[in-house]
């Protein structure tokens, strides 16, 4: 079975930093759409940032316009795990996030499968709280 597991949610202050990370297990291929999403109570999902990585190894990030500057999303080339960088945090952070997977075949393809929260595979989530 594939599972996506996140680690590194907790408390922060604001203006502090977090760091997210999410490992993919039981592919038996490279995994080349991860995304993040978060949730807040009341609120709809919302897409964070995702990243494709290219068959050249060259990766390709996009970004809600809420986090843009402030939060970084990378992935280990070798294998199937992502992260995320969240500096300059704000309340308004706070949030269960997701780390979400698929595959594409272009960064095209990633993109809309971001925007419509389109991923086939889901980790359970880990909270931020920011205060």
């Amino acid at each position: 079975d594939v599972q996506l597991v996140e680690s590194g949610g907790g408390s922060a202050q604001t203006g502090g930093s977090l760091r997210l990370s999410c490992s993919a297990s039981g592919l038996q291929y490279k995994i080349n759409c991860m995304a993040w999403f978060r949730q807040a109570p009341g609120k709809e999902r919302e897409g964070v940032a995702t990243v494709y990585l290219a068959v050249t190894s060259t990766t390709t990030e996009q970004y809600a316009d809420s986090v843009k500057g402030r939060f970084i999303i990378s992935r280990d080339s070798a294998g199937n795990r992502v992260h995320l960088q969240m500096n300059s945090l704000k309340p308004e952070d706070t949030a269960m996030y997701y780390c979400a997977a698929a595959l594409a075949y272009s960064f095209g393809s990633c993109s809309r499968s971001f925007l419509s929260g389109d991923f086939g595979y889901w980790g359970q989530g880990t909270q931020v709280t920011v205060s």
